[in-house]
């Protein structure tokens, strides 16, 4: 399975990657007047306080998924997607300092339940919302990918270049593994800066760049022709709504472990 932190210490390590990346949200969402919360994301159809408070949504959602974890039984109700919708668009409508100061609480608990899991609860299969199944560990780097991914679509400046360098490994290593097993066409692809080659499809065009534009091109957030391609940018495949279930997987919700 695609994914690295399975020990003590590389989880502890992930932890604090995922401290400093909600940090760094946090502080950007400080900066934000009432205004230019209200202004548009990088998504459409989003603001900059709907980012924010999808953030601290999925965070509490993460947090129910470590109790789950730890128990082994529901931590009580489960918000399904339709009232996860509701709340982040109630949520939405916060003042400035409030906004922060809900998606600053959610950190800190995911951050505390983390922290505190016991060893053997970090390998038990919990579900994702959207059917699948995954380990309690796996939650580290949903989180990651989620703060590191939504900074960047706040369109305030923090590009891909200031994604850290073990998360792009890891989200390049996921997202392309997943790829190969659903015969995405694209012959291989490179980051040169990780000294990395995927190969994927036995044909078809190549991608290389920077880590971190590669799996930028991967998440719908860079263009194409910023990397450097086997063919013309326009003939590259499309690559699928980002981010996919792990494949190979841990299996569906109902599945027999």
């Amino acid at each position: 399975m695609s994914g690295f932190p399975e020990s003590g210490a590389a989880r502890a390590e992930v932890v604090v990657d995922v401290v400093r990346s909600g940090e760094r949200l946090v502080g950007a969402a400080a900066g934000l007047s009432d205004a230019a919360l209200r202004a548009p994301s990088g998504l459409e159809g989003w603001t900059r306080a709907h980012v924010l408070a999808h953030v601290a949504h999925s965070a509490d959602a993460y947090v129910w998924l470590l109790r789950l974890a730890r128990s082994g039984r529901e931590p009580g109700p489960r918000a399904d997607a339709a009232v996860l919708a509701a709340s982040v668009a109630q949520d939405a409508e916060l003042p400035a300092a409030g906004l922060t100061a809900r998606l600053r609480e959610s950190l800190d608990r995911f951050t505390a339940e983390a922290r505190a899991l016991p060893a053997p609860a970090w390998d038990r299969l919990v579900p994702a919302l959207a059917g699948w199944r995954h380990p309690a560990w796996y939650l580290l780097l949903r989180c990651l990918r989620e703060l590191e991914t939504h900074h960047l679509d706040l369109d305030l400046g923090h590009g891909t270049e200031q994604w850290p360098h073990r998360y792009v490994r890891w989200a390049l290593d996921d997202t392309l593994t997943t790829l190969r097993a659903q015969g995405f066409p694209l012959a291989s692809a490179t980051a040169v800066d990780l000294g990395r080659r995927w190969s994927l499809a036995p044909g078809g065009p190549s991608v290389a760049g920077p880590g971190h534009l590669v799996l930028g091109w991967l998440t719908g957030r860079i263009p194409a022709d910023a990397l450097t391609t086997g063919h013309p940018a326009p003939l590259l495949p499309r690559p699928p709504a980002w981010p996919q279930p792990p494949l190979p997987g841990w299996g569906r919700v109902g599945d027999t472990p």
